[in-house]
């Protein structure tokens, strides 16, 4: 083999090395980033927890707040995302400072915009549907923007109870993928 063509195979591999650093260095901070959800209603009773929503569960309460339900029974009235195991209530006090200060804390982190770019990168990447809090609500079709929120079962805020206002725990639905674990968050956690 020829000066030239040892040379041209040594630039050539040298180019399929770089190249393959460059794949096995672009972590899930660089993988394609989910849609923002649209509204995914319940559509069959099916309450067992899914495996997203528990492992999500668990990253919340190891930051503060406690447990509260995922599954809700098929009984029940309404309809409701804890019907299919994909919703969770995590238990925090809206007239706690400190509770408050760990739900502003998760909405600054879920919303932030990451490295590459994307707004809200962490709430699409957990499949967040949406969350309501305090009288609040803020969706993933409308960018994740806060909203006023009143539930349908009260006629005014004064006469709603601290549970249908959400000042007792803050509720997370998520997608079918999130509930599922098959999001980007959620690759080597479950």
């Amino acid at each position: 083999m020829d000066t030239h063509a040892r040379r041209l195979g040594q630039q050539v591999a040298g180019i399929l090395v770089a190249l393959a650093l460059v794949l096995v260095t672009a972590g899930p901070a660089h993988a394609q980033i989910e849609d923002y959800a649209g509204y995914q209603p319940p559509t069959k009773c099916s309450p067992k927890a899914k495996p997203g929503t528990k492992e999500l569960a668990s990253w919340l309460v190891r930051r503060g707040g406690g447990y509260g339900p995922i599954s809700r029974a098929c009984k029940s009235g309404g309809v409701s995302e804890h019907k299919e195991g994909r919703a969770f209530d995590w238990a925090l006090d809206a007239t706690k400072k400190g509770d408050r200060a760990i739900a502003k804390k998760f909405l600054e982190v879920v919303r932030a915009t990451d490295a590459d770019g994307n707004p809200d990168a962490k709430a699409r990447r957990m499949g967040i549907m949406y969350i309501i809090w305090n009288d609040h609500m803020w969706s993933a079709w409308d960018g994740f923007q806060r909203e006023g929120y009143l539930s349908a079962s009260c006629k005014s805020i004064k006469k709603c109870s601290k549970t249908l206002r959400h000042r007792d725990h803050m509720h997370i639905s998520l997608s079918r993928k999130g509930g599922r674990g098959e999001t980007s968050w959620y690759a080597g956690r479950l």
